[in-house]
């Protein structure tokens, strides 16, 4: 079998499907693609389970993986402005965001520094960072991922 050819810089974004997250995962995608144009050379969007949401991006080939975003990490999603200035610090420093810059109200999260592995991955999903419920977007409780074992 053919390996997959990946256009860089590469955003993957997991997501968990039991959730319910499809959309939100998109709208993501699209709001990177808005703001970086052809800059970026693919959005990927990544289904999963356990209540997964992690933003990944690997600037060149053969670069390192950069974990973004981790939702059990950082207890909640981000908002689109601190994704894109997550993504704008790695790729593009000097690169203004125009009103996201201008408006900026809190500090943007830092991206880990460490590359994500499989089994780092897995370990942490295995994991929730704290006891709430994990809620789909229409906030009800997600029956597949709170499930005993989940």
């Amino acid at each position: 079998m053919a390996q997959p050819t990946f256009r860089y810089p590469r955003v993957a974004i997991e997501f968990c499907t039991a959730c319910k997250w499809n959309l939100r995962a998109a709208w993501f995608a699209q709001e990177l693609l808005s703001t970086f144009g052809n800059d970026v050379g693919e959005v990927a969007m990544l289904p999963a389970s356990g209540g997964t949401f992690k933003v990944r991006l690997v600037p060149a080939a053969g670069q390192e993986e950069v974990l973004l975003w981790d939702r059990k990490e950082k207890g909640g999603f981000p908002d689109s402005k601190d994704l894109k200035r997550l993504v704008r610090d790695v790729l593009f420093p000097s690169k203004d965001l125009g009103h996201v810059d201008r408006h900026a109200q809190k500090p943007v999260p830092e991206p880990a520094t460490s590359p994500s592995t499989s089994s780092t991955s897995a370990a942490a999903d295995s994991q929730s960072s704290s006891d709430d419920p994990i809620l789909d977007d229409n906030g009800n409780v997600c029956v597949e991922c709170n499930a005993p074992g989940a």
